[in-house]
């Protein structure tokens, strides 16, 4: 009995000890569904109005060969890894002012984090993004 109460404190304490703003890792699940709303301009294997998505970790935005970007996203000094596509996606004008991603962003942060986490899957995905 001591033990299991030592382990529910220290487990309190620890999750005490988070941010108020922490945020769960993302779901992938979820993650695909909140994937839905981005459909009507982005795929994951090709591009549509917006460039494609397989390949978006570790990519420099506005890179996507073929793709006519806006000068604000050609000219973007980032990198897509978690934390940016965190930061685009909660304000993508205020990140990136000029771009064409006419989308007023993602304000949960569970929600960019399951999408976040649903993107890195499936563009891991040989099935979704073939090399």
């Amino acid at each position: 009995m001591k033990h299991r109460t030592a382990t529910v404190l220290l487990t309190l304490a620890a999750l005490a000890s988070l941010p108020a703003s922490a945020v769960a890792p993302g779901d992938p699940v979820r993650g695909e569904a909140i994937y839905a709303r981005c459909l009507a301009c982005h795929a994951l294997a090709y591009d549509r109005t917006g460039p494609k998505h397989c390949g978006l970790f570790g990519r420099r935005a506005g890179s996507v060969p073929g793709f006519r970007y806006s000068p604000a996203m050609a000219q973007a000094n980032v990198v897509w890894d978690a934390k940016t596509l965190d930061r685009f996606l909660a304000d993508p004008i205020g990140m990136v002012p000029g771009t064409a991603m006419g989308y007023a962003g993602i304000a949960d942060p569970q929600e960019r984090a399951d999408l976040i986490a649903w993107l890195r899957q499936a563009g891991e995905s040989p099935t979704e993004c073939p090399p």
